[in-house]
């Protein structure tokens, strides 16, 4: 029965479409959903960091030394982290389909999405469907955006380089290809920070992501998309403020029961 489960997860997982909206059916994943439409009717938020693990965990109260970097780095820019785990795009479509941008209005939008999707197998034969997918998924999400929030300018980040299946990064490679070309230099900027991450073959440099699972940032992995991220938040906003007004951070839900 377990071994039919798994199968029927997989089949659903590669039928799936990434630029049509799916929630999440786990009862974490609700609680987080509402956590985060209260959020974003708190505070000010003029940026707004959007994404899956590798942004949530950033921002997030259960990763505290992630979190000191985070307020280190975004203080005064009333910064608020809307990254949700395990997301794959279609879930961040939905979330956003479903009230946690409405009516926030930022200036800036960072957008960290897609390695979900990837994950760390790539079909024989599906490799080309792939990027197709995940690039027509985070055009999907660029749009959405858009809509609601129509001033903001978009900072669409480049999917970082993962090292538990160095089979990925071509399509990883492929995908950061066709981001770039939706950017115009205005609305949507685009960053790639994959050469501070790893090197010309995509292999991590040393101590950037987690060991344990080559996948999710180290504190020096964050910094080093902050000082990235920085100028182009200073072109937007102008200088940080001395003092920020951005809701208070929030965390794992399950962390409180």
């Amino acid at each position: 029965m377990r071994l039919l489960l798994a199968g029927t997860v997989a089949a659903w997982l590669l039928s799936a479409q990434a630029d049509r909206p799916v929630p999440r059916a786990d009862r974490n994943s609700r609680l987080a959903h509402e956590q985060l439409l209260a959020k974003a009717k708190q505070g000010r938020i003029d940026v707004y960091f959007e994404g899956d693990s590798i942004t949530r965990r950033w921002g997030a109260t259960d990763y505290p030394q992630l979190l000191e970097n985070w307020k280190k780095n975004f203080f005064g820019w009333n910064a608020a982290d809307f990254g949700w785990g395990a997301d794959r795009i279609e879930n961040i479509l939905w979330r956003l389909d479903n009230g946690e941008l409405d009516g926030v209005d930022p200036k800036a939008i960072v957008l960290l999405a897609g390695t979900n999707n990837v994950g760390n197998q790539v079909p024989a034969a599906g490799a080309d469907s792939v990027v197709e997918d995940v690039t027509k998924g985070l055009q999907a999400v660029v749009r959405v955006m858009q809509s609601k929030a129509p001033d903001a300018a978009i900072v669409l980040m480049g999917i970082f380089p993962r090292n538990d299946n160095m089979d990925v990064m071509p399509e990883i490679d492929r995908i950061n290809a066709n981001l770039a070309h939706l950017a115009d230099g205005r609305r949507i900027r685009y960053l790639n920070i994959n050469d501070r991450l790893a090197d010309g073959d995509g292999r991590l440099r040393e101590g950037v992501m987690n060991a344990n699972d080559k996948l999710h940032p180290t504190v020096r992995g964050y910094q080093l998309w902050a000082d990235a991220l920085k100028p182009l938040l200073t072109e937007l906003l102008g200088p940080p403020s001395k003092e920020d007004r951005a809701p208070a951070p929030t965390g794992d839900p399950s962390a409180g029961r």
